[in-house]
């Protein structure tokens, strides 16, 4: 073992309760989730920031020491990257993303420039053995996925979106949705069940209302896939529902056509049971048009309500209307309009 004093914690390491100095092994294991501590070897102007475990973004240098944790990434805007299969302190991998996720870059967008490239120093170690000096390697999460787990709302509404893509305003369309339903008089939980590790989405429904939030990476999940996000909504659903929230408001990262799961969620019948309303995020007419008929034909979902880019402008709207026969509201420009008929539809289910 050796000592370490590291400068940035990123969010993914959120549930360890990591001190600035650390201890740290040699030895590393080669698998999600893994906490190790690396230092940062270049400079960048663009995407050069990292979320703390605070929620803070902090500017990340050369010469920084953080903490992150192994993983994988697939993103179509942004960096692709894959866990590694051996590592031992020395090696270089990069930062994949602003949630601490590192692994070895396969891809860049154009538009975030090369990736940090990262000295690896050691597998962050904690010590869960009372009085003892024996130390194992940390992991991301506050809890394990149970795999065989089924989903139990006990009648809780679910309103989820559902998007054409990244950056096609789920979030903001989620926070509109929490704040007027909890100035309804609503009593909000709000989970994100697919994507990267990265809490920026859940802190800004904390933020939008909502009282209870939870996201895939609580359950030491960093990136999420088709064969594991079936089950992590299933049990942030269960979870969530414990307390008896009026309704969940559930965001699903990334696109439908993605590769972190959403339409393997929206795939497994049970899910789509407990989903109350589903909300389609587009970044233009052609995406919008093309989400419902995926909703419609994939997974025999008839979406309530189009937002997102798409619907900036009153073209927009008139094009998804005539193209989709299903209202179309701005999430930015018209929030309450948008909450107001959620909340109607809830009504409804609720009489």
């Amino acid at each position: 073992m050796k000592n370490v004093v590291v400068d940035k914690i990123a969010s993914v390491a959120q549930h360890n309760d990591l001190a600035s100095e650390l201890r740290l092994s040699k030895d590393i294991p080669c698998e999600e989730g893994v906490l190790i501590a690396a230092k940062v070897l270049n400079n960048k102007s663009r995407y050069n920031q990292l979320e703390l475990t605070s929620g803070r973004m902090a500017t990340v240098n050369q010469g920084d020491v953080i903490v992150g944790a192994l993983g994988h990434r697939k993103a179509l805007r942004g960096y692709s990257g894959h866990l590694p299969t051996s590592l031992r302190p020395g090696d270089t991998i990069q930062i994949l993303n602003i949630g601490g996720v590192l692994g070895v870059c396969d891809s860049a967008n154009p538009d975030v420039g090369a990736p940090f490239d990262c000295e690896v120093l050691g597998t962050v170690l904690s010590f869960p053995y009372l009085g003892e000096r024996i130390g194992v390697p940390a992991r991301a999460g506050s809890s394990t996925l149970d795999p065989d787990a089924g989903i139990k709302t006990d009648g809780v509404p679910v309103v989820a979106m559902a998007g054409t893509c990244m950056d096609s305003g789920k979030t903001a369309a989620a926070c509109a949705i929490v704040g007027r339903l909890r100035h309804l008089g609503f009593h909000v939980a709000a989970c994100k069940a697919t994507g990267v590790s990265l809490r920026r989405d859940v802190l800004a429904m904390e933020d939008a209302g909502a009282s209870e939030t939870m996201i895939f990476s609580d359950f030491g999940i960093v990136t999420t896939t088709e064969a594991n996000g079936p089950e992590l909504t299933r049990a942030l659903l269960t979870r969530l529902a414990n307390n008896k929230p009026d309704v969940i408001v559930l965001e699903l990262g990334d696109g439908l056509l993605g590769a972190y799961g959403v339409g393997a969620i929206l795939s497994d019948e049970a899910i789509r049971d407990a989903l109350t309303a589903v909300v389609l995020c587009a970044n233009d007419p052609v995406s919008a048009w093309g989400g419902v008929e995926l909703l419609r034909k994939e997974f025999s979902i008839e979406p309530a309500v189009v937002t997102g880019p798409a619907t900036d402008n009153d073209v927009g709207v008139q094009q998804i209307d005539e193209r989709t026969a299903l209202p179309a509201i701005n999430a930015l420009s018209n929030g309450v309009a948008l909450g107001d008929m959620v909340a109607d539809l809830l009504k409804e289910r609720m009489s």
